[in-house]
């Protein structure tokens, strides 16, 4: 983003985008109790959003570590043990529609996990190298990860121990979960659900909200 802070921080439409993020989780009535995992050093800072946005629903924060998979454990540590469905969403994805969150968080009554995604829309080129085109992928049956990604409780508790101890990685909770054989639910989510990684992000950010009113 070539900003001056982590790019959650950055104001839209008046309010930083973490706050947007946050606050559809805090209107669903499906979710009792949401977990914040901040980088090193912000703990205080996110803390003083928290209160001047008056959200109830962040009962802590939690340092995060330096990839996603300690981040995300770091929070699973967190969570009550009489919890059931636990939902990981990126602190910079403050586009989710309320409708959307609980619609994913009602699949995985019937599955280990429930993600949503998108067809993909553009053709998809395998590459040798990154440079000649090995084959074109099946677009068909292609779909582009959004979060939230919700499972069970005890499911994602286990992949992550395991993977931990093993050294495994993935570039999201389900690539995880898919790893240790269990089941997840495609959730069809919304070409809006965008996750702000560049400026242009962050115009059509505006955008979408300007459209929404």
């Amino acid at each position: 983003m070539k900003a001056s802070c982590n790019k959650q921080f950055l104001m839209l439409r008046k309010k930083p985008i973490l706050i947007h993020t946050l606050e559809v989780f805090e209107k669903c009535k499906l979710v009792n109790d949401i977990i914040l995992v901040s980088s090193p050093g912000e703990e205080d800072f996110c803390g003083s959003l928290l209160q001047k946005y008056d959200l109830k629903k962040v009962t802590r924060v939690v340092t995060g570590g330096s990839e996603r998979l300690h981040s995300v454990a770091s929070g699973l540590n967190q969570v009550s043990e009489d919890c059931d469905i636990v939902a990981v969403h990126d602190g910079a994805r403050p586009l989710m529609l309320l409708s959307l969150l609980e619609e994913v968080l009602n699949a995985v009554a019937e599955y280990d996990g429930a993600i949503l995604a998108v067809p993909v829309k553009d053709t998809i080129k395998e590459t040798i190298n990154g440079h000649i085109i090995k084959g074109t992928l099946d677009r068909s049956q292609l779909w582009a990860a959004q979060t939230p990604q919700v499972f069970k409780k005890d499911v994602l508790t286990y992949v992550y121990k395991k993977a931990l101890e093993e050294g495994i990685t993935g570039t999201d909770d389900a690539s995880l979960v898919e790893y240790y054989g269990y089941k997840i639910k495609v959730v069809p989510g919304s070409y809006e659900n965008i996750k702000i990684t560049t400026p242009v992000d962050l115009d059509l950010a505006e955008l979408i909200l300007k459209r929404r009113g």
